[in-house]
Formats: C-alpha cells, sequence, structure tokens
C-alpha cells in the first residue's frame, strides 16, 4: 500500500497509464542489488530511489578520488576520500527517505557473491572489468535473477538485459573473457561523463520496465550507443546452452587489473620511509607523459605501455616502487616486471597513486 505522502510523492508514475498505483507498489516493494558506487552505479541508483524503489543495496569498497569528479555525479569535492556507497546512500536518504539504502563495503567477489545477489529481484551491473562481469552473470545464472548491465568505454556504451527469464546470459554473446593482449590495459582508459549518466539513466529505466512488467526489454538484444554521432544500433542474440547453464561459480582472474594484493600495496609513509635509503629501493613512475608534468614524485619515468619493452632501463635494486595516477597501473607494472624479470627484488605500488597525495 502506497501512503498518501507516496501517492503526492510518485504522482507523475501514478498518471502513466502503464504503470499506476499497481506499478508503483511493485517498484515500492522491490529490492535491487548495484554492484558498483562508480559512474554508472551514481544515476542509477539516484533514480531508482527517486522511482520509489522499496530497498537498494550498494555494493562497493571504493574511496572517493578527484578523478571520480568528472563522472560520478553524486560526490563533490568534499567527499574525497569519503566511502562511495556511503556518500551515495547519505544523498539518496535525503531524496527520498521512503527508499531503505543497505550498504555493503566490500568487494564484490566469488565469497559473497551467491548471497549478496540472492537477497535482490533485479541486479544491476556497475563495474569497469571483466572479471566482475562475468561472475555477476554467473552468480545471476545460478541463482534465477534477472541482469541489467552497461558499459561505457569514450564515446561509446553497451546497454543489455540478461538471464531474464532463462533468456540470454553475458556469455551468450561474450562466451570467454578477453586475453590480457586484447583487454583494455590499467591505463585509465579515457570516458565521457555524459556517456556515463545516459547509459546509468537507461539501465534505471529497463530495471523500471523489469519490476513493472511494462514495455519490451532488452533481453536478447545488444544497444550500442556512439556518442560521437549520436547512433543507435541493436544487435540480437540468442540464448547459447553451451555457455549459459553453469551451476557453479569458477575462476575469475581474468583482468589484467587484477583484485589489489595488500601485501604489495604500501603508503607514502611506507614509501619514504623507503626511500630514505636510496641506494636500496628504486622509484618508478609508469604513468603518461602528460600526467606527469602535472605533478610528479620523482624517480624514473617508463609508462606502463612501454615497461615491458624497457624494463632493462631499471638498475637492479633491492625493492622496486611503482607509482601512477590511482593505483591500478602500478599493481599492474609489477605483473609486467616480475614476468619479464627473474631476481630477488621486492616490488611495491603505491596504494592510491597521486592522488592520496
Amino acid at each position: 500500500m502506497l501512503t498518501k505522502e507516496e501517492y503526492k510523492r510518485y504522482d507523475r508514475h501514478i498518471r502513466l497509464k502503464e504503470i499506476g498505483v499497481e506499478g508503483q507498489e511493485k517498484l515500492k516493494n522491490s529490492t535491487v542489488l548495484i554492484i558498483g558506487a562508480g559512474g554508472l552505479g551514481c544515476p542509477v541508483s539516484q533514480y531508482l530511489a527517486a522511482a520509489g524503489i522499496g530497498h537498494i543495496i550498494l555494493v562497493d569498497h571504493d574511496m572517493v578520488s578527484v578523478s571520480n569528479l568528472q563522472r560520478q555525479i553524486m560526490f563533490t569535492t568534499n567527499d574525497i576520500g569519503k566511502p562511495k556507497a556511503e556518500v551515495i546512500k547519505e544523498r539518496l536518504s535525503a531524496m527520498n527517505p521512503h527508499c531503505k539504502v543497505t550498504t555493503v563495503l566490500q568487494q564484490f567477489n566469488k565469497e559473497n557473491a551467491l548471497e549478496l545477489i540472492k537477497k535482490a529481484d533485479v541486479i544491476v551491473d556497475g563495474t569497469d572489468n571483466f572479471s566482475s562481469r562475468y561472475l555477476i552473470n554467473d552468480a545471476c545464472i545460478i541463482q534465477n535473477k534477472p541482469l541489467v548491465s552497461a558499459s561505457i568505454q569514450g564515446f561509446d556504451g553497451q546497454l543489455s538485459v540478461f538471464n531474464y527469464n532463462n533468456g540470454p546470459t553475458y556469455r551468450c554473446i561474450f562466451p570467454n573473457p578477453p586475453s590480457q593482449e586484447e583487454a583494455p590495459n590499467c591505463n585509465e582508459i579515457g570516458v565521457v561523463g555524459a556517456m556515463v549518466g545516459i547509459l546509468g539513466t537507461m539501465q534505471a529505466t529497463e530495471v523500471i520496465k523489469l519490476i513493472t512488467g511494462v514495455g519490451k526489454l532488452l533481453s536478447g538484444q545488444l544497444l550500442l550507443i556512439s556518442g560521437m554521432d549520436m547512433s543507435f544500433q541493436t544487435l540480437k542474440f540468442k540464448k547459447n546452452p553451451k555457455v549459459a547453464n553453469i551451476s557453479t561459480l569458477g575462476d575469475y582472474n581474468f583482468d589484467f587489473c587484477a583484485t589489489p594484493d595488500n601485501n604489495v600495496e604500501i603508503s607514502i609513509h611506507q614509501v619514504e620511509e623507503m626511500l630514505a635509503d636510496t641506494s636500496q629501493t628504486l622509484l618508478v613512475d609508469v604513468r603518461e607523459e602528460y600526467e606527469r608534468d602535472i605533478d610528479d614524485i620523482g624517480g624514473i619515468h617508463i609508462p606502463l605501455a612501454e615497461l615491458e619493452e624497457r624494463i632493462d632501463e631499471l638498475p637492479d635494486h633491492e625493492n622496486i616502487i611503482f607509482y601512477c595516477q590511482s593505483g591500478k597501473r602500478s599493481r599492474a607494472a609489477i605483473d609486467v616486471y616480475q614476468s619479464v624479470k627473474q631476481n630477488n627484488a621486492k616490488v611495491y605500488s603505491l596504494k592510491g597513486g597521486m592522488e592520496v597525495l
């Protein structure tokens, strides 16, 4: 049942014959799990809370950084350093107190995936890496939950609804993850902030349609959007039982941007202590030239994309510390270094990169 205040709040929904009171009550009684509180998670959560979703569960373990502000519209400069999910919860609660918001300040992983997905009616994928996408897809299949998924790179975006009524899944169109060579590396791929907003609000629209049972969903269809010429193209695909029938979770270390290893991530204070003995510690900046021109903390400069072929330029040291803008490329640099160099050097990554300084 809707309260008097809710009738007023959702008046423009209720006036729609496709939604009405019955549809609004369906929204109120639904739970949506949003995995990722970043570029997509911001507009998705904002519009779903405004639409009257009864319960939103936000999963994200990341903190707000200055580079997020270009596209993650729920955050302000004052939020830098705060947990993303908690900031969004505060904003949504102020916007619509009728929407319950639960935060899970953990990384979505193999250990918690099935239990989290079990709690929701609809799952929204707002992540930015292949390993998470395949894990979310497989967990949704096992728990028989519909998945609304989107991705963005540069000016281009993709949107689809997977596993709806036992329909086609993410693996039906992308059976296997790309290799490390094929996948975009951790070089902080550029993205137009407005495109993230477009895809996120479209995800929210698909969620609303799915819960209320109106319209035609993007099930079995992949919507391709190009912001460069504002063109839209739809690719149809069918369910492939060979890849769609999944009963157990597998291994998900597909992404070159692997899960952070706390044993190799060190703070700026630890870096300063190690650099006190410069004869034993080497500092390496793996960012691009333009980033180094803005700010740097010294050391040898070799961009991540050139590191493997220029690895011999790094003199042997007992400790090697890689750093970049956010900490992602520096972790990838560790993989590159250890795959090429066979020595006893201890290799580290500056946690959070230059954004924490």
